[in-house]
């Protein structure tokens, strides 16, 4: 579970950083499906997907 975290921490958080670092005109296809439903959702959905992985990494960093 571990690196299930780890890895969708570090994606989520690439997901929310991109935009903002990317030029304007850039299109990342495999995070745009998110802005298909808006901008407000997909910040939810990339939040989401960085603290489920934060909080998945920190309970199996505490069990080993």
């Amino acid at each position: 579970m571990r690196e299930v975290g780890i890895f969708l921490f570090f994606a989520g958080l690439i997901a929310l950083v991109a935009p903002l670092l990317l030029p304007v005109n850039f299109r990342f296809p495999l995070l745009d499906w998110m802005n298909t439903w808006g901008p407000t959702v997909a910040w939810v959905i990339k939040g989401g997907a960085t603290l489920l992985g934060l909080l998945l990494w920190w309970s199996a960093r505490n069990r080993a």
